[in-house]
């Protein structure tokens, strides 16, 4: 099966082709560094690194870009409201950014440009509109002018005259049409600005995600995108100024995913409802955040709540404690020579589906990159596996047992790496997971941690009476013991 997806120009799913054969530039909208990223930001940053990381993976050569806007009205409002430099402003919040991407697990972009450093690209960029006509100046300001532009709209799906004849937007005299936006902004005192033959200002918005995308990658690349909101104006105003001064497509190929949403409602600041990526961290590992972002497929919305996250929560402990599993049941066995053969007739039904499970993720994804039915598949996997493990017993794993679960562990390391998900060690990341529920929960682990001890030394002295009274007073507590060849493990159950 070949790779398709919904491309937002043509309005439907198709077949990608890319420009060069084996060759792939693509191009994400990044942040505006005036404050830390929410989990808007992080939905974007998750989908365009899975798609990253599946493209890499099925071969293709990718540079993938994904920009700052360094300079912008809020930056420097910012810095006003905190008396520093707007560059100050800046540089601390590109530097939590990356904090923020290091503990998403989100890989590089092959590039990541300033717009501050491109301004005379973007200068030379708008002399070249306004000497082909679909650009002018008022008072130190210049326009691209929409009229100018035929395929105006053609991305949104929306027609400039029917536009014009019922929207509700912002007046400004000195725009000859409400829907003209702005290539170059005169400073105003005390501002940054820059030297321009129109006078000292700084790039408009739009502009500069033409002019990196096309440093890096041409003047007509594969795959552009971000969220549904940028549709319009913002992606629209960039083929608009992109193809009038070059007078070739674009962008072959458009990917925009659907917003996140809080308890049902738009996230917003007014509503109380806007969450930063770190406050969102501070209840919940990293994974389960991702976890929670890929389970719909790209192009709906997510609804963020304590339930649905929870749900992550619970989902990937399911799928830790299957790994720890495997891992405590072949745990200083030898790799043996067992046949294919013998090792499928041990499980025939979880070996088929471990064998199966690349293939399947290939068909998912090149489906428009279908995350959620890879997700429902990891799911499956695991189910099969438990029962599996279930028919064990407290037996270690040796012969072509070893095998069949070795087999399954490289399926869900290998394949989850491609969601970036399964990179923790499973011991660490379930004990860490119990200490957090037991901390909310008002538990003190120091005390779990004696009473364990004096079980397990009431049942080397055979005083089970004892070991069953404390396995039962922590119970109470909402603590499970699990008893294992390893030692005994405890976690959290809550009601």
């Amino acid at each position: 099966m070949a790779l398709r997806f919904y491309n937002t120009l043509s309005r439907k799913k198709e077949l990608f082709e890319p420009m060069v054969p084996g060759k792939i530039g693509m191009y994400a909208c990044g942040v505006t560094v005036y404050d830390y990223c929410h989990i808007g930001h992080a939905r974007s940053v998750v989908v365009f690194d899975v798609i990253y990381r599946y493209l890499k993976a099925s071969g293709y050569d990718v540079t993938f870009i994904r920009n700052f806007t360094d300079i912008d009205d809020k930056i420097i409002q910012k810095a006003n409201q905190e008396g520093i430099p707007w560059n100050e402003v800046a540089e601390r919040f590109i530097d939590a950014y990356y904090e923020d991407m290091e503990r998403l697990n989100i890989e590089k972009p092959t590039f990541e440009p300033r717009a501050t450093e491109f301004i005379d690209e973007m200068v030379e960029m708008v002399k070249l509109l306004e000497r082909k006509g679909f650009a002018y100046k008022v008072d130190g300001d210049v326009y691209f002018s929409v009229e100018k532009f035929p395929g105006y709209g053609k991305l949104s799906g929306r027609k400039l005259e029917d536009m014009l004849a019922g929207a509700r937007v912002e007046v400004d005299s000195k725009k000859k049409n409400p829907y003209d936006f702005a290539l170059w902004k005169a400073s105003k005192p005390g501002e940054p600005a820059w030297e321009s033959p129109w006078g000292p200002g700084r790039p408009g918005w739009h502009l500069e995600c033409s002019v990196m995308s096309r440093h890096y990658l041409g003047e007509t690349f594969d795959i552009h995108g971000g969220g549904e909101d940028l549709i319009f104006p913002h992606h629209e105003n960039e083929i608009a100024q992109s193809e009038a001064a070059y007078g070739v497509p674009f962008v072959r190929y458009w990917i925009h995913h659907g917003f996140v949403k809080v308890n049902r409602e738009k996230m917003s600041k007014s509503l109380g409802n806007f969450f930063t990526i770190r406050e969102v961290l501070e209840r919940y590992h990293p994974e389960v955040l991702r976890l929670f972002l890929l389970s719909k497929h790209y192009k709906s919305p997510v609804d963020f709540s304590d339930a649905t996250m929870l749900e992550a929560e619970k989902g990937l402990e399911r799928i830790y404690s299957l790994l720890d599993s495997i891992s405590e049941k072949t745990r200083n066995t030898k790799e043996t020579n067992s046949s294919e053969s013998q090792v499928r007739d041990e499980y025939p039904e979880l070996y088929d589906k471990a064998k199966e499970f690349p293939q399947k993720l290939k068909e998912d994804m090149d489906n428009d990159f279908n995350t959620a039915a890879v997700i429902g598949s990891f799911f499956e996997l695991t189910r099969i596996s438990n029962r599996y493990l279930e028919k064990l017993g407290g037996k270690k794993a040796k012969g072509p047992k070893r095998e069949l679960l070795k087999l399954t562990e490289k399926v869900f390391l290998d394949n989850g790496s491609v969601l970036g998900l399964f990179g923790e060690n499973p011991r660490e990341f379930l004990d860490n997971l119990r200490d957090k529920k037991a901390s909310s929960l008002g538990i003190d682990v120091a005390l779990v941690e004696k009473l364990i001890k004096e079980r397990d030394k009431a049942r080397k002295e055979r005083d089970f009476a004892r070991a069953d009274g404390i396995r039962d007073r922590l119970r109470v507590l909402h603590v499970i013991l699990e008893d294992t060849p390893s030692g005994t493990r405890w976690r959290v159950e809550a009601e």
